[in-house]
Order: structure tokens, then sequence, then C-alpha cells
């Protein structure tokens, strides 16, 4: 074992195939990398390996640097017709958020501070206002996610006491975390009523009679499935008069929070908040990055006297929204406020007249053409996604282009990790590109990226 010929970590870094790596993750950092490498290449020459020359591990530094700075997040074209793609961060920010971020970012903001008067503000005052008007709730407190807003709904206004769910509504949300675990964690004691597809209002009524000191009955919104067939569901609004009459507090998970009627857009299947609230639930919890558009983040609202139970609960301020965040859900809520709904990327998506898409696909079909690329103007039928509106298409025209096995695959992979990355659908022999999922000015760089990954 002769370790001598291990090369030195200054020839190692002079290496021309470094020399990307040293622009893009600087001299300290790539110094460090290449340190740990020249440790991995002793240990494996102890063990009978021969010395590896400084190219050779300059190259596996480049490979590591490289995967490494791949982890980064970055700005990707959606082509896949899913408005809100949890791989892709659910909701877009638009134009208004943009600037509303960075003129916060690169500066100190007035977070919690009343600029009329000097004295500390509240935190989070200009979304939560927002939050009562467009809902019709006494009061808001926003959160960093909806399951957020769940476990500390449930664990300051019903820790230790029974809590009434349906069977059917014991749903498991994105990432494997399901509501008896959110509960449990709260401290709530779930109580199971009726059958996976049916409960009726006396299910409830007896496990109230049987549970005395239940604080609350809980409502889940089905979301991100659908029950067909021999189903049955309370309505919404008998359930609040039993609450009501059983002195206990209705809650409900709405999941989605869309903050206008989705209804004339053919999507039935999510309720609105303000609809919630007036159907008589005490507290309602919803996403801020789902249907209604905005960044990650999670809202309670409902009863002054419960919101502010959830506000004093010591897990609020583990569990708060941070600056930017906050800064970029207000710039939402001010489009809402304005009546500017096309300003809200996702109500922008979903709103798009279908000739307006088409349109689109046809201009993409046309630049390609013209650029020796074949493909076809298709009708698709795209999704909301996010946990919303399950099983209700979101109909859309797209591009399309047919190849073989390998080929398709080649061409799919150049599109994930080109600059911009694409991702597309792949489905039966063809690369499917949703147009109705484009934001603006993507048209161009789409078609300019579809070129490059068939051309090679």
């Amino acid at each position: 074992m002769d370790l001598r010929g291990i090369p030195r970590v200054d020839r190692v870094l002079a290496n021309p195939s470094l020399t990307q790596a040293k622009q893009r993750l600087g001299v300290p950092a790539l110094t460090r990398l290449v340190r740990r490498s020249l440790d991995e290449a002793r240990e494996a020459v102890r063990g009978g390996a021969p010395c590896p020359s400084a190219e050779e591990v300059a190259l596996r530094v480049a490979a590591h640097a490289e995967r490494t700075l791949g982890t980064r997040a970055r700005r990707v074209i959606n082509a896949t017709g899913v408005v809100l793609h949890t791989n892709l961060g659910r909701a877009p920010l638009g134009a208004r958020v943009a600037e509303a971020l960075a003129s916060s970012a690169s500066g100190y903001t007035s977070i919690e501070i009343d600029l009329a008067t000097g004295r500390r503000g509240r935190r989070g005052a200009f979304a939560e206002d927002a939050l009562c008007e467009l809902s019709g709730a006494e009061a808001a407190l926003v959160v960093n996610n909806n399951a957020a807003a769940v476990l500390l709904m449930l664990g300051a206004l019903a820790a230790g006491r029974p809590v009434v769910v349906s069977r059917g509504e014991l749903v498991e949300i994105g990432g494997g975390f399901r509501v008896p675990e959110v509960m449990a964690r709260s401290g709530a004691r779930l109580v199971e009523v009726g059958t996976t597809n049916k409960t009726r209002i006396a299910d409830y009524a007896r496990a109230l009679d049987a549970a005395p000191d239940a604080a609350a009955i809980l409502r889940v919104h089905q979301g991100n499935f659908r029950q067909v067939g021999f189903v049955e569901r309370p309505e919404h609004r008998a359930l609040a008069a039993l609450a009501r009459e059983r002195k206990v507090l209705l809650l409900e998970d709405l999941g989605g929070g869309a903050i206008v009627d989705l209804g004339p857009l053919g999507l039935s299947g999510e309720p609105s908040v303000r609809s919630s609230v007036e159907a008589g639930s005490d507290v309602v919890c919803f996403s801020t990055d789902k249907v209604l558009g905005g960044p990650q983040g999670g809202a309670i609202v409902g009863r002054a006297d419960l919101v502010a139970a959830c506000r004093k609960d010591p897990l609020a301020r583990a569990l708060r929204l941070g600056r930017l965040p906050l800064v970029a859900l207000e710039a939402t809520l001010a489009a809402y406020l304005e009546d500017d709904l096309d300003a809200i990327p996702t109500l922008a998506a979903l709103r798009a007249p279908l000739p307006a898409v088409r349109a689109r696909a046809e201009w993409i079909q046309g630049e390609l053409v013209r650029l020796g690329v074949t493909s076809s103007v298709v009708e698709l039928g795209g999704a909301v996604g996010g946990g919303a509106c399950a099983e209700e298409p979101v109909p859309s025209f797209g591009v399309a282009l047919e190849a073989t096995g390998g080929a398709l695959a080649a061409i799919a992979e150049r599109l994930r990790t080109g600059d911009p990355p694409v991702l597309p659908r792949v489905q039966e022999g063809r690369i499917l590109f949703d147009v109705r999922t484009l934001l603006d000015g993507e048209d161009a760089p789409l078609t300019a990226a579809i070129v490059r990954a068939v051309n090679g």
C-alpha cells in the first residue's frame, strides 16, 4: 500500500474539468468536496485499489458537484396539464406576488409594526382581515400549512376530549399523513362513526350520546378522492344544527380553500370557504397554496373566540407563517379584494376559455412545424391537482410528439434536464404538452426547448 501517489488538493483543484464547478460552487465548498474525495481514495487504496490520478479525482468531484447543484429548486415549465402539481410547488405565483416578494426580500419589512402608531402590530393583520372579508368569518389566523392549521385547531379546542369523525372522512393526504394521526398528535380523542360509504346524522347523534364530554364534530372534505354509488353523507347544515343542539363545535378541514365559486368553471367538487362558514361550521381550516392560488400556508377562520383560542396556544408561534410566504399571501389576497382574478395564475389557468387554450396550442404547433419538428394539436383532459376536484377533468388542448420507445425516452430526458426543464406527459408512445398549465410568456421558451430536445 503506497499512498504517496494520491494527488494533492491543489493539483486536483487546478484541473480544467473543475472550472465550471468552481464558478458555481465557489472555491471553499469545492475544496471540501475535493478533500472528501481524496479521503475516499485513500480508503480505497488501503483496500487494494490503485491510486487515482488528479484527473480522475477531479472528474469524480465534478460529477458530485453537478449532482449537488441539481438538487436545488429550479424554475420549470409545467406542461403536464395538472394545474396544482404538488411536485412542482402547487400554485404558481404571479407577477403581483413576485413584485411584492422582490420588494420585501431586499430589505426590512413592516411585518410586526403598525406604521401609523409606531407600536408593535399584529403579524399577518392584512392577510387575516382579508380572509375575514372574503369568507364572511369573524376572525382568521394564518399558519404554515393546512396540516398545521388542523393540528392547532384540534389541539387548542379539543385536546383531551372526544372528537367525532365519519369513517368515510378518515382520509390520508400527501406524504402519508392521515387524519387519525394528526388528531392523535393534537391530543384529541378520535370517535369513529358510520361506515366507509354511509354515515347518517343518527350515527353522529348516537356517538354524542355515548360521549357526553365530546368537544366537537370534525367534518373533513373528501378533496383527493370521490365516493360514488351506494354512499350517504349528512347535509352540512343538518350537521351544524346537530352540533348546536348538542352544544359541541363543528370543525371543518376543508382542504382546498376555494375563495371563489368554481361551479361556473364546471368544477363542482370544491366548496368555497364562505359556503362552509355560512353552512354553520364554527371553525374552518384550509390551504392557501391550492385553489386559493397563493404560497404554501394554512388558514383558520371562524368564530372570534375560537380563533383567539388558537392564537393563544403556544403551538401557534411554532406554526406561524414566515415573512416571505406572508408577503406573498397578502399580494394574492389583495388581488381577490380588487377582483383581479387573472393576476392569480391558478385561477387564470382554470378560467382560460377553451378556444384560447386551443389557439395557444396551434401557435406552438405551427412554430414547431416551421422549425422542422413534426407535431400535432390534440384535445386533452387535465386536472386541478393538489388534492382538489378529484375525478373532475379540466378540458384542454396541447401538442403531441410521436416517437419510438428509445427516442421517446431520450427526448423526455432531454426536456426534463434541459434549461429550462420541461415536464410534459408521456403516454401511449407520445409526448404530450398540455398548454393550459403554461404561464404567460412560456410559449416561445417551450417551443425552443422542444426543438433542442428533438434535435439532441
